[in-house]
């Protein structure tokens, strides 16, 4: 039986488009605020959503989400405030895939097993493990089998062929193409890698490769569109709270707003 994230991306490929996947961090700005935010990226046109367990040493993310995983730490965010985020967001909106997107040392400490039981119980979809070596990976993947749960790997430009092939065996759901070499962060031009990326993933896997890492506005996500599966935001979103500079109702209008944005983009002929 095919997963709820697998059923979603092959609805939007049905359609004849490119999948729009948006991220936030748990916690950010507060968990009700960022539960609330997750939920306006669903409704202003997201496919999908990555919530973010927040780390103290975020290495792939650039200031933006080093920033809100701050915000949130020092909120006092903790494990079970992801999963009430995951669970409150997939019960608002039942047909939705609701990923975590995760270091892999809070997963390994709180128990892998358990991990694992406790996302599903809370209605996740899978989970983005962008650290965790595929050779490193078969007591999660075992564990995240037994309930359900994708397990999402990151591919990058400098990921040789045979590499490639290594990781997209693993994986399910989607491969998470890093458009561009380095952290995550808005880019005035989304990167000459990632097309190339994307087709050599592809000659790996029959999985659907989504490109995330840059996109901003509805022409990059148009870009991405063209060649990729989906396009995944994160620092964009993250970027507008910050600007809201408190204002809860204006943050959720401008993400809800970005959302539609990008949700126009990743439909452009």
């Amino acid at each position: 039986m095919a997963s709820k994230l697998s059923t979603t991306l092959a609805a939007a490929k049905a359609e004849g488009r490119a999948a729009l996947i948006g991220y936030l961090p748990a916690g950010f700005p507060t968990v009700d605020g960022g539960i609330a935010a997750i939920g306006a990226l669903l409704e202003g046109g997201c496919d999908v959503v990555e919530v973010g367990l927040p780390h103290s040493d975020p290495v792939l993310d650039g200031p933006t989400i080093q920033t809100a995983d701050d915000i949130a730490l020092r909120g006092g965010v903790r494990i079970k405030d992801v999963f009430r985020t995951v669970a409150e967001v997939a019960a608002a909106h039942p047909g939705a895939p609701v990923l975590v997107m995760t270091y892999w040392n809070p997963v390994d400490r709180y128990g892998v097993a358990r991990f694992a039981a406790d996302l599903a119980a809370a209605g996740g979809a899978g989970c983005i493990l962008p650290d965790l070596p595929v050779e490193e990976s078969d007591e999660w993947r075992k564990a995240a089998g037994e309930h359900g749960l994708d397990t999402v790997f990151v591919v990058a430009p400098s990921s040789k062929d045979g590499r490639l092939a290594e990781v997209t065996a693993a994986g399910s759901g989607f491969v998470y193409a890093a458009a561009v070499m380095g952290v995550t962060g808005t880019r005035a031009a989304v990167g000459n890698l990632a097309e190339d990326l994307v087709a050599r993933t592809r000659a790996t896997t029959d999985l659907p490769v989504c490109v995330g890492l840059g996109v901003s506005d509805a022409g990059q996500a148009a870009e991405v569109a063209a060649f990729a599966d989906g396009v995944i935001v994160g620092s964009a979103f993250v970027q507008r709270i910050l600007a809201a500079d408190g204002d809860e109702g204006r943050a959720l209008a401008d993400v809800r707003a970005l959302a539609a944005d990008l949700a126009a983009g990743v439909r452009r002929r």
